[in-house]
């Protein structure tokens, strides 16, 4: 059973594709654990809810600023070149952590490296989306991003269990050690993967902002692209960035324990994976309708924070809320990968990481005054409805519903089209 899994056609057969998804899961395993270190290593030296909620915003602000810089570069260089580059810049700056996150760092020092964390984040992050079309034929594409996205969901579930067993037995400063290890580890399988030629360009040495606008414009004269990047900005900024502040902190403080945090985590991580496997299963007649229905699940994370009855309440809440996902795997990146021409791909896929995550900081930095300012509860509760009330309107744009341009209106720049 196991080998047909690497038979002559299946999806596993493309040794190149293997090296990325083996390499993408020892790197989402080390990022997955990174987080845990950090909040525990943030709280235990006297760091509150608002502190622990900046250094977070720094990692997403950078991270969303920089990835039009790494998606104009994945467009220029090999890709798996910037990817490599990024596992390797966030290894470094793991082992610097090793050295400063002691008990009296000061917590501008550790928001530093996390911003620099961003960086490495932005510079492999478009990359490895738009490489995926150029290692596997389209028939496989559905398949490809589904088992890519698999391998994330299981590495935010093995993660957060490495991460917290590694802070109870070493400590938090000495589990940036492992993650660098695993950034290191994964940047190995990469070197052997072969990408064609970049396809040639109209200008010898084109202007970067030039490039920049380009991948833009695409995006513009794409409504239903442009109005999905816009929903996933306004709800990270609201109802996910509240969530990644006050979990571990009601965790903490409700439970008197980080496993509830660590935990939670990795259910939402298999929900997602059901959720993928179900979406690649199943083949939706409209998949931008099947996709949003989906995403609105994410309601039951700020749902269960607000009401936390239980450690059990809680996981099971982050389970059903990490159903919310596997759509947008099986879907959405595979509609971009369709629609958009290949030598334009870096770039979109930079403007939808900058664009979905442009408020994210914000929201971040907001998160913890927020509930002094309405409450907790009432806080939670209303991201709850702000949620809900966005994936209601976006499904009105035309495009949203089929994840492509209605029939007789697509319009791509300077005459380019779809792959096939």
């Amino acid at each position: 059973m196991f080998k047909k899994f690497f038979a002559p056609g299946a999806l596993f057969s493309y040794k190149d594709y293997r090296n990325l998804f083996i390499s993408g899961t020892l790197v989402i395993v080390g990022a997955s654990a990174f987080p845990i270190a950090l909040a525990v290593s943030v709280l235990d030296s006297g760091g509150s809810a608002s502190t622990l909620g900046l250094i977070l915003a720094a990692r997403v602000l950078s991270g969303t600023f920089f990835s039009l810089v790494g998606g104009v570069w994945a467009d220029r260089l090999p890709r798996k070149y910037m990817m490599m580059g990024g596992d390797v810049f966030r290894g470094f700056l793991a082992l610097i952590l090793v050295v400063i996150a002691t008990p009296d760092v000061p917590q501008w020092a550790i928001g530093l490296i996390v911003f620099l964390m961003g960086v490495g984040d932005a510079l492999g992050a478009p990359a490895s989306l738009a490489i995926i079309p150029t290692i596997l034929p389209p028939d496989k594409l559905p398949a490809g991003n589904v088992a890519r996205g698999m391998a994330q969901r299981m590495g935010t579930i093995v993660g957060p269990g490495v991460g917290g067993l590694s802070v109870v037995l070493i400590g938090g400063r000495y589990t940036f050690a492992i993650v660098a290890a695993l950034f290191f580890l994964g940047t190995a399988f990469l070197g052997g993967i072969k990408e064609p030629p970049m396809t040639s360009r109209s200008e010898s040495n084109p202007k970067f902002f030039l490039e920049l606008k380009e991948g833009i414009r695409t995006v513009r004269e794409m409504p239903w692209v442009a109005a999905c990047i816009a929903m996933a900005s306004f709800q990270l900024m609201v109802i996910v960035a509240a969530d990644a502040v006050l979990l571990p902190v009601i965790s903490r403080r409700e439970f008197g324990t980080d496993s509830v945090f660590a935990s939670s985590l990795a259910m939402f991580s298999l929900g997602g994976m059901i959720s993928a496997l179900l979406a690649l299963r199943f083949r939706a007649k409209h998949p931008g309708l099947a996709s949003i229905s989906l995403w609105s699940l994410f309601g039951f994370a700020p749902l269960v924070l607000a009401f936390p009855i239980s450690p059990t309440f809680v996981i099971a809440g982050y389970f059903l809320a990490g159903l919310s996902i596997g759509g947008w795997e099986a879907y959405w990146t595979t509609a971009l990968q369709k629609e958009i021409p290949q030598e334009l791909q870096g770039r979109v896929f930079s403007v939808d990481m900058m664009g979905s995550g442009a408020l994210m900081p914000l929201g971040m930095a907001l998160a913890g005054p927020a509930t002094v300012l309405f409450g907790e509860r009432e806080f939670l509760v209303g991201t709850i409805v702000f949620h809900l009330i966005f994936c209601v309107l976006v499904l009105m744009v035309p495009g949203v519903k089929d994840f492509k341009m209605p029939h007789g209106k697509a319009n791509y720049s300077e005459g380019e089209q779809p792959h096939p």
